[in-house]
C-alpha cells in the first residue's frame, strides 16, 4: 500500500513542476495522499501487537486471588488478541524472582500481573532492592483482592477484639503469617505499636500458610479472601474482618476500621506492568488497556471475580500510577507513626 502512494505523490509532484496552474489542485491530492497513508498505517501499528503469545508473570503461587484473576484475564484477553495468553508463577524472593524476570526478559510480550503490594513495601524490608523502580512502567489497573483476616475455628474466637485480647493474655505463644510485603509491615508494626506479643511465620506461598493455620500451628492469617473460603465453608476456619476499606462483595465481615482496629487497613491493588526497557508501543498500551477495560466490564467477568472476593476496578497505567502512588503514602505515614524506616 505503501509504495502505491508513493507512487501517486511523486506522479503529483511531476505534474506540479509541468503546470504550474494546477498548485493547488496538486497539494490538495498531496494532502490527501499523505493523510491516506497515515490513516492506512494507523490501524496496522496498533494491531501489530500482540504478534506472538503474551506472558503474565505472578509472583504469587498458584491459587492466589491474584493468580485467578490472571487466568480469567488471560483466557479472555487470548480470545480478542488472537494470541496465547499464558500466566507464569514465579514466586518467592518477596516478588523479587518475579520483577527480575519481567525486567531480565525485556519483551514487549512480558508482563507483571503485580499486587502493588508486591514492591511498594520493599524500601522497608530490602537492605538493598536488586532493581530500580524506576524500570517498572504501570500499564493497566486491573481489581483489587479483598484481604481476609482469618483463624482457625478450633480457637473459638469471632472477633478480632477477642483475638487481641487472647494474644494479651498468652504473651510470646501466639503467631500470624501474610502473603505480602505490606501487609507483614501493616500488622508486624501495628503489634509492635500495640504491645504485642506475637511473632511472625514466613512462607513462600499463602496456601501453605492456610493449611498449617487450619491445623492449629498458624493463629492469625492475611490472606486473599477466595483461599480461605474453602477451609470456612468446611468449619475449619474463620473470617474475621476484611483489611480493604470497603466491605468485600457478598463476605457479611466488618471491614478492620469497623471491627476497631484501623491500623491494618490495605486494600489489594492488582494491575499490569511492563518493563520501561521492552519498548511496549503507546498504541500497544492503549489497546491493552481498552481491551482490559472491555473485560472488566463483562458481566461474567464482574461476577466470577467477584465471587473470588476481587473489587473490579479497570483503568488506565496512569489511574495504576495514581493508586499505587497513594498506597505508598499509606505505607511511608503508617510505617512513619510505627517506626518502621527504610532500610536504605
Amino acid at each position: 500500500m505503501k509504495n502505491g502512494v508513493v507512487s501517486i505523490v511523486v506522479s503529483i509532484v511531476v505534474s506540479m513542476l509541468d503546470s504550474g496552474r494546477r498548485i493547488r489542485s496538486q497539494m490538495a491530492m498531496l494532502t490527501l495522499a499523505v493523510l491516506a497513508l497515515a490513516m492506512g498505517s494507523a490501524p496496522s501499528m496498533a494491531q501489530s501487537w500482540p504478534n506472538k503469545t503474551v506472558k503474565f508473570i505472578l509472583p504469587l503461587g498458584p491459587g492466589s486471588g491474584a493468580d485467578i484473576g490472571a487466568r480469567l484475564f488471560a483466557d479472555h484477553l487470548s480470545r480478542r488478541w488472537g494470541k496465547p495468553v499464558v500466566v507464569e508463577n514465579r514466586p518467592g524472593a518477596d516478588g523479587v524472582l518475579a520483577i527480575n524476570a519481567v525486567l531480565a526478559a525485556k519483551d514487549d510480550h512480558t508482563l507483571l500481573w503485580g499486587p502493588s503490594s508486591t514492591f511498594v513495601g520493599h524500601p522497608y524490608t530490602l537492605a538493598k532492592i536488586p532493581y530500580d523502580m524506576r524500570d517498572l512502567q504501570p500499564v493497566a489497573r486491573i481489581s483489587s483482592t479483598v484481604v481476609c483476616l482469618v483463624v482457625p475455628t478450633a480457637m473459638k474466637i469471632e472477633s478480632m477484639k477477642e483475638f487481641i485480647a487472647q494474644v494479651r493474655a498468652q504473651p510470646g505463644k501466639m503467631n500470624w503469617t501474610s502473603v505480602t510485603t505490606v501487609t507483614d509491615i501493616i500488622m508486624a508494626g501495628y503489634f509492635k505499636n500495640a504491645g504485642l506479643d506475637i511473632s511472625q511465620i514466613a512462607y513462600r506461598d499463602p496456601v501453605s500458610g492456610l493449611n498449617d493455620l487450619v491445623e492449629g500451628r498458624i493463629h492469625l492469617y492475611s490472606g486473599a479472601c477466595v483461599i480461605a473460603r474453602a477451609q470456612v465453608q468446611a468449619g475449619k476456619a474463620r473470617m474475621l474482618a476484611v483489611m480493604n476499606r470497603t466491605r468485600g462483595p457478598g463476605l457479611d465481615l466488618p471491614t478492620v476500621t469497623e471491627a476497631g482496629v484501623p491500623e491494618l487497613s490495605f486494600d489489594g491493588l492488582v494491575g499490569l506492568i511492563a518493563a520501561r526497557a521492552s519498548g511496549l508501543t503507546d498504541a500497544a498500551r492503549d489497546r491493552i488497556v481498552a481491551d482490559v477495560k472491555a473485560v472488566g466490564t463483562d458481566p461474567v467477568v464482574v461476577e466470577r471475580l467477584t465471587a473470588t472476593g476481587q473489587l473490579v476496578i479497570p483503568g488506565t497505567g496512569a489511574d495504576f500510577t495514581a493508586s499505587i502512588a497513594e498506597q505508598s503514602a499509606q505505607l511511608a505515614v503508617t510505617a512513619k507513626m510505627l517506626d518502621i524506616r527504610p532500610k536504605q
